[in-house]
């Protein structure tokens, strides 16, 4: 059935397709043989000396695409190939389809450009539009089936500002939706790529943003109220109350979107001006400017974000960097004590000193000004600081909906079903960092707080939405700067055992957690794509056993592409 789909698919849009060619400028080449692409491989080859362009072999079928993700321009050849006609980025997750290079999943902020393949006297030829296959043209306008300009009497209101959003948009319009949509978001700028904030400390919003103000408006219909703080939501007259009650809005279809909100620990002096949460523009221009040579900083966590932030000011030359954190070493719970040991002597090298297995008793203030801190005392021991980090988790931004009468999780959390609508509600949906959604294969409610698990969220619910409903079976994945590039996919918070591959030490490996004898995530550094091609066998029920991985079986020697391997694809 799933073949059969793609098949259909692909003939349709290759319709399209030539139509589109027509009104390029359009050069027809012989790339390679045709021997050199054997069923389910894929190829990068040059295309008129200057540009590049991705060659696939789906049983009969050859497809030709642009050679670069558009989220960070990795080279999809190196990624991972499947025999649904899926190409997966080789970095951080992004998939887009071989036929059409739409996306498939997030991060991917834009499609990519597919050209029409053939075969010609024993050579594969390829017609495109040359300035289409340069990295600098790797991004393909979205196909929107609607902008929503004419306006339907329809409404969508989105509650936040960040990936769901983003992508919920791109989608609703995508899929065909032609109602109104207005967001409204408590920050100031258009949708941002997030991650970027912790990892290189980007101060311009206008660097990170997915999509500007006038783009939303005039391509995608889409009203962005910025700087918008919603207040209560009436269910029974659907209206969003925000700005103190003195505004509102109507809607048909509400998608609360709210991401998540900065904890700081109930400790003295935790609200002191120089003690810094991590989430938005506002926080990194803060850390920045703070993050100067010779300044003293003070890290309390010893997970992502804020290890993210030691990596971005290692190189500047502080007086010191100390982290506090309450496992015996930092990623523990998340990667495993070998590898959590591994990344903090990596840290260690770099001059970060660590207090680990311990919790923060008090943040001192400055007897000079009692409104900046300068120490934190850890088991008696006071360790000076000109700013502090507290990197301990986000809390679901959901309070107003507690007001408004809604059923909240105990960690303020938002219950949905396989569609991600809310429970009890008619016509709401919740995404990203506030949603407990059911999992794929356990049917378990969790809350994720992956980029990529928002950036899903929102293209699942927009497909919804538009009327093609959309049971949300993505596999989690997430990356870290840490010396190197970790990988992670899956969900393995409850893991068991730990398989390791290489050297950790190294920072060099493979990690494979197991809960009750199955794989149920994977991590890497250094080994590409890896990371890519356990999501995907994670998502069609292909990962080996425990045993096969104890006996040394790699994941890149499992071919998920060829024909003879569809009908356990179609299985799944």
């Amino acid at each position: 059935m799933l073949l059969r789909r793609h098949l259909n698919f692909c003939i349709s849009t290759r319709l399209q397709t030539r139509l589109r060619l027509l009104t390029m400028s359009l050069k027809t080449i012989a790339v390679c043989n045709e021997s050199e692409l054997q069923d389910g491989q894929m190829k990068q080859v040059d295309f008129e000396g200057v540009g590049k362009v991705v060659l696939y072999r789906l049983n009969d079928t050859i497809h030709a695409t642009s050679a670069f993700c558009t989220h960070y321009g990795a080279p999809l050849a190196k990624g991972v190939l499947t025999a649904d006609g899926r190409v997966v980025c080789p970095w951080h997750g992004a998939c887009f389809s071989v036929c059409t290079g739409d996306i498939e999943d997030a991060p991917a902020p834009a499609a990519i450009h597919s050209f029409k393949a053939g075969v010609v006297d024993g050579k594969i030829n390829v017609t495109a539009d040359p300035s289409l296959t340069l990295k600098s043209n790797m991004s393909r306008s979205p196909k929107l089936l609607s902008t929503g300009v004419a306006g339907s009497g329809k409404s969508v209101v989105i509650i936040g500002g960040g990936s769901a959003t983003f992508h919920a948009i791109e989608s609703l319009r995508e899929h065909g939706y032609s109602g109104n949509i207005t967001v409204l978001s408590q920050e100031k700028h258009p949708p941002i790529d997030r991650t970027k904030l912790s990892k290189a400390l980007i101060t311009d919003s206008s660097k990170l943003e997915w999509r500007t103000a006038a783009d939303l408006k005039i391509k995608y219909g889409t009203t962005l109220r910025t700087g918008v703080t919603v207040t209560s939501v009436d269910t029974s007259s659907k209206l969003v109350v925000f700005d103190g009650g003195k505004e509102s809005i109507s809607y048909e279809t509400l998608i609360l979107a709210m991401g998540g909100t900065p904890r700081r620990l109930p400790i003295s002096g935790s609200d002191l001006e120089n003690v810094y949460t991590f989430r938005s523009i506002e926080d990194s221009k803060r850390v920045d400017a703070a993050a100067q040579e010779g300044k003293r900083m003070v890290v309390i966590g010893s997970s992502f974000i804020g290890m993210e932030l030691v990596v971005a000011v290692a190189k500047r030359g502080l007086a010191s960097i100390d982290v506090i954190g309450m496992e015996e070493h930092p990623f523990q719970n998340v990667l495993g004590k070998e590898v959590g040991k591994a990344l903090q002597m990596y840290h260690e090298s770099q001059g970060v000193k660590f207090h680990l297995k311990t919790q923060v008793e008090k943040i001192i203030p400055s007897e000079s000004d009692p409104s900046l801190a300068t120490g934190v005392v850890v088991n008696g021991q006071t360790l000076p600081a000109d700013f502090i980090i507290m990197g301990v988790g986000v809390a679901p931004a959901t309070e107003f909906l507690k007001q408004s009468g809604f059923q909240l999780e105990k960690d303020g959390g938002v219950k949905v079903d396989q569609y991600l609508k809310v429970q009890g509600q008619d016509n709401i949906y919740a995404v990203g960092d506030i949603a407990w959604y059911p999992q794929q294969k356990t049917g378990e409610s969790r809350r994720i707080e992956h980029w990529n698990v928002a950036g899903n969220h929102g293209r699942a619910v927009g497909k919804t939405i538009a009327g093609d409903p959309q049971p949300f079976a993505k596999v989690p994945v997430f990356w870290s700067a840490q010396g190197q590039q970790l990988r992670y996919c899956g969900h393995g918070a409850d893991y068991d055992d730990v398989i390791i591959h290489g050297n950790p030490d190294e920072m060099k490996f493979i990690a494979y957690y197991v809960h009750h004898g199955e794989v149920v995530a994977v991590s890497s550094m250094q080994n590409d794509p890896v990371v890519s091609k356990a999501s995907e066998l994670l998502r069609l029920g292909l990962m080996p056993s425990p045993t096969e991985l104890r006996e040394g079986k790699s994941l890149l020697s499992i071919d998920i592409s060829m024909a003879s391997t569809k009908l356990r694809v179609e299985s799944v």
